[in-house]
């Protein structure tokens, strides 16, 4: 779909991108000049600059794509830069600038890898480093700058944040309320929020029965695989839209899962009613 991509032209929107795939533009090597449709001067070298250019950046530049892009086209790079996407999720002891990161999850479509504050967190900053893509949810606002600011580094790889791509879709309500809309259920977790994650860490540091802190791994192994399966569905729904429907995606195979939610935890901190979402 990014080799049929023109709306990250300045000159060039949704509709006019589609009255060119409709004249048989259909990919950047269709393109001719002059164009089978009226544009005007800056947009025809605009075109040509940047066509070149997008065709350079295809092999290792995501960014220039979504830097191009509306955050609700972000999706267009994805089967593209897919081997070198991972999908994040964090979890705090709140919303604050004085609050803490306490676990976060990391998963490349095939591994998930988990990081502890006062274990392992650290070691977060290496193991994201080689990915070109991160996929989030809400991650823009809220993910992406926390890590920044609580770790000091600036994360450089490009963004798909599914808030605004599924937002485009008509799914909203937080991740919780997108994944159930597209029947997505959760079992044991199912009504543990983010709030509620909060809670799990502070039983964990309070007793140091570590059930507390595999049930809050598994909430937050759950939110980070989840995202491939939202990807890989506002991917299609996005391409259905197009004359390009033979591209769909197959829906992907969840990993086996390295932690499992403790009902009995979950209980005695009163689990089971949904708290407000922090999205």
């Amino acid at each position: 779909m990014l080799c049929r991509t023109f709306c990250h032209i300045p000159g060039i929107g949704h509709k006019l991108e589609r009255e060119l795939w409709r004249a048989g533009v259909t990919s950047w090597e269709r393109w001719r000049n002059p164009p089978p449709l009226p544009l005007s001067a800056v947009t025809r070298l605009e075109a040509e600059r940047l066509l070149a250019r997008s065709a350079e950046a295809l092999t290792d530049d995501p960014s220039f794509f979504t830097s191009r892009l509306e955050n609700a086209q972000s999706w267009r790079i994805f089967p593209q830069f897919r081997a070198r996407t991972a999908y994040l999720d964090i979890e705090t002891t709140g919303l604050g600038a004085d609050s803490a990161i306490t676990t976060i999850a990391l998963y490349d479509g095939r591994e998930v890898q988990t990081f502890v504050n006062g274990d392992n967190l650290e070691d977060f900053i290496d193991a994201v480093a080689p990915f070109q893509v991160l996929v989030t949810y809400n991650g823009k606002g809220f993910d992406i700058p926390f890590i920044e600011r609580y770790f000091r580094i600036t994360l450089t790889q490009a963004q798909i944040d599914l808030r605004f791509v599924l937002a485009r879709l008509g799914f909203k309500g937080g991740l919780k309320g997108c994944e159930r809309m597209l029947g997505l259920h959760r079992g044991a977790l199912d009504g543990v929020d983010g709030l509620f994650a909060v809670r799990l860490w502070h039983a964990y540091r309070h007793s140091g029965d570590e059930r507390y802190l595999h049930t809050l791994l598994a909430y937050n192994v759950e939110d980070t695989v989840n995202l491939e399966r939202l990807m890989v569905e506002a991917y299609n729904r996005n391409l259905a839209a197009t004359p390009f429907t033979d591209e769909l995606l197959p829906c992907p195979q969840p990993p086996p899962l390295p932690f499992f939610a403790e009902s009995d935890c979950i209980a005695a901190l009163g689990g089971g009613v949904v708290s407000p979402s922090r999205y």
